[in-house]
């Protein structure tokens, strides 16, 4: 079940379902550590006698109010007679959850109404060790393990928690303290140890057709006094304050974006806004931006998206800096500074908010043969993004700092591991990390790379700039001798030497003796390659980094051919990746659903057509394919990495940060163009 509602401040990051239950809490860190674990925490009414858990037995509503990450969520029970209206927030500078509950009663008459709420917490992602108590001092019940405190509360108008308990779970028979809730009432067990959780319930009395309101909220720390000192702040403060401050803090840092008098569709413009919010809420205060925090995927692999590709991160910097928002690409780029190792200047597969690495499936001995698993598309749009922030913004010392630490180390490694014989880049992992071979996609990213360092070498290292110009031209001309099939009349993705075999495997050895048996060209792959003709919408990477123009004949040939394959035949519509692609594959029909709709393909799709597009007219084809995006985006707003070709609905993770990333892209470069063609004095007649 894909994440429906996010909110977070860069340290603490809330994840809820449909149902309105949290599933997942990261905290200290955006994707580390997840202490709810993709489990449920509920929530309940009692009335008149009657029970019953959020659940789809509610008429429930998503969304946020807009320009803010303040949620505006209704769900309504006719059997019970009760509607209830969730706000809930993350506040931006405190690690607390705020969620206020406005109970309205549909029966003409007074009632009591009783709200449950369960948590169910893995501290520190292991249910082994945890504590449990009710703290009377502060009237909270509080769970920790070590030094994570997660302290839970609230109020109504005239107290604060009616009901208490807790206990242990899954575990000698026991399914939970939520089913000591079904009767109404709590047994106000005081405390538990091991594998525990917790209930709460707040009571209000409502007039006939009339509201009460309940405040309840979650503080995280690393200590008691922490908790209950935040605790006090919260008490201290009106919830309406509270979420206000938040809602002013949003629609700020909103505005000060790139501005424009151009009018869009607003719907467009919408979805454009909140995949700004969105985006914030997944990138960590300490640089990481994080893939997806959608734990639900760990039910197909014991993995999942919370880690940060240096690939993902670059294109969400680049996008987050067209839109005028310089800061999270800035402490990006300085993380991305941060875990380069000075001896092996570029970036493995992927990595944890702390800057630890990753979980991996790329192996270290490939053909039998020692290799240092480089994830060389990343590292190549790491630089492309960093030298592009660098020019955009002219930071002298930031631009300086990142330019020694990062820029010059990685790409001065791309040019040594060049193949002496190709002029292309080595082997490596394609773009979605199926294949290792010579990719069309990773070529365009390097020769971009390279281009933008040389631009900035020209300002900070003239000595380098004859060294990349020399580079990425011959690998220009390498990738249209190589990767261009006349017999096709397009371009293929990869390359693989015939045998199979691939001749180099440690770059760090290339680095340190360059005119070792591993640069012998005897040893290197030969001009024998074979092509692989299969139509990825990743070879958009031959223009997206400016290797060709968009217009160009052969590009024009390419994304054709790409539309006409990879375009879903089904009433969804929207484009694959690849085709056959198998990745949550719903359909045998590989004719006609190639593979399921992404985002990231069509956004891709849509680009191309603005860059290429001569007129207002022109761009139909693009404007078509944003409302696309904003038609299968989520009820709330939120992008997931694919959908079902048959119904629309979310598949794999939601929301992906690439794909809110990839929207604003395009939405932005619509928009450029279409402020373009508006100005233009029509000509004379």
């Amino acid at each position: 079940m894909p994440r429906d509602l996010v909110v977070g401040n860069g340290t603490l990051l809330v994840n809820m379902d449909r149902n309105l239950w949290v599933r997942d809490l990261y905290y200290p860190h955006v994707g580390l550590h997840n202490h709810v674990n993709g489990h449920v925490h509920r929530i309940g009414v009692w009335v008149d006698g009657q029970f019953s858990w959020l659940d789809n037995t509610w008429a429930i509503s998503l969304g946020y109010r807009p320009g803010t990450l303040t949620t505006e969520c209704h769900a309504s029970n006719g059997r019970l007679g009760v509607s209830l209206r969730f706000n809930d927030i993350v506040h931006p500078e405190y690690n607390l959850f705020l969620r206020r509950v406005t109970v309205e009663n549909l029966h003409t008459t007074e009632r009591e109404i009783r709200l449950f709420f369960h948590h169910d917490f893995r501290i520190n992602e292991t249910d082994i060790g945890d504590t449990v108590f009710f703290h009377p001092f502060t009237d909270s019940m509080i769970h920790f393990k070590r030094d994570c405190w997660i302290l839970m509360s609230g109020r109504t108008s005239k107290e604060g928690i009616y009901e208490y308990t807790a206990g242990i779970k899954e575990f000698g028979g026991a399914e939970g303290t939520w089913r000591d809730a079904e009767d109404g009432h709590l047994s106000k067990h005081p405390i538990d140890q091991g594998s525990v959780d917790s209930t709460i319930s707040f009571r209000v009395w409502v007039p006939g057709e009339g509201r009460a309101t309940v405040d309840c909220w979650l503080v995280v720390g690393r200590s008691l006094d922490e908790v209950t000192d935040l605790n006090a702040r919260t008490l201290r403060a009106s919830s309406d304050e509270l979420i206000a401050e938040s809602e002013r803090h949003w629609a700020t840092w909103l505005k000060k974006g790139e501005a424009s008098e151009t009018e869009i569709d607003p719907n467009l413009t919408e979805l454009y806004e909140r995949s700004l919010l969105t985006l914030q809420t997944q990138i960590d205060r300490c640089g990481g931006i994080l893939a997806a925090n959608d734990t639900d995927i760990m039910q197909t692999a014991r993995a999942h998206y919370s880690y940060i590709w240096p690939r993902d991160g670059a294109l969400v910097a680049r996008a987050l800096d067209m839109a005028g928002h310089p800061d999270p690409a800035r402490r990006y780029f300085s993380f991305c500074a941060g875990i380069l190792p000075p001896e092996r200047p570029y970036f493995l597969h992927k990595y944890c908010p702390d800057g630890t690495l990753g979980a991996t499936w790329h192996p270290w001995i490939v053909d039998g043969k020692p290799e240092i698993p480089c994830q060389q598309d990343g590292s190549a749009l790491v630089v492309w993004s960093a030298a592009r922030h660098c020019q955009q913004y002219k930071e002298r010392e930031f631009m300086c700092s990142i330019y020694e630490d990062l820029i010059a180390p990685a790409a001065d490694q791309m040019v040594h591991t060049l193949d002496p014989q190709t002029n292309l880049p080595r082997r490596s992992y394609d773009l979605w990390e199926q294949s290792n071979s010579i990719h069309l996609f990773t070529s365009g990213a390097v020769y971009g790379a390279l281009n933008e360092a040389m631009k900035l070498a020209k300002q900070l290292d003239p000595p380098r700039v004859d060294w990349y110009r020399t580079a990425k031209d011959d690998l220009k001309k390498a990738v249209l001798a190589r990767f261009y099939d006349e017999r096709l009349g397009r371009f293929v993705r990869s390359l693989a030497p015939v045998d199979g075999k691939s001749e180099i495997r440690n770059p760090q050895s290339e680095m340190e003796n360059p005119e070792s048996e591993i640069r012998n060209p005897q040893s290197a792959i030969r001009n024998s390659l074979q092509p692989d003709p299969t139509l990825d919408v990743s070879m958009c990477g031959v223009w997206l980094f400016g290797l060709l123009a968009p217009d160009d004949e052969r590009v024009k040939a390419t994304m054709q051919a790409i539309y006409d394959r990879l375009w879903v035949r089904t009433p969804i519509g929207g484009m694959a990746r690849h085709e056959d692609d198998y990745y949550f594959r719903v359909s045998s029909d590989v004719r006609n659903v190639p593979g399921n709709p992404w985002f990231i393909s069509t956004l891709w799709m849509a680009e191309w057509y603005i860059a290429v597009a001569e007129s207002l007219r022109d761009l139909e084809p693009a404007r078509e394919l944003l409302q696309w995006t904003a038609r299968y985006a989520s009820e709330a707003g939120l992008l997931a990495e694919q959908i079902n070709p048959f119904t629309g609905e979310p598949l794999s993770v939601m929301p992906l940060t690439w794909s809110h990333a990839q929207y604003v892209t395009a939405f932005l470069k619509y928009r450029e163009r279409v402020q373009e063609f508006s100005s233009r004095k029509p000509e004379p007649a």
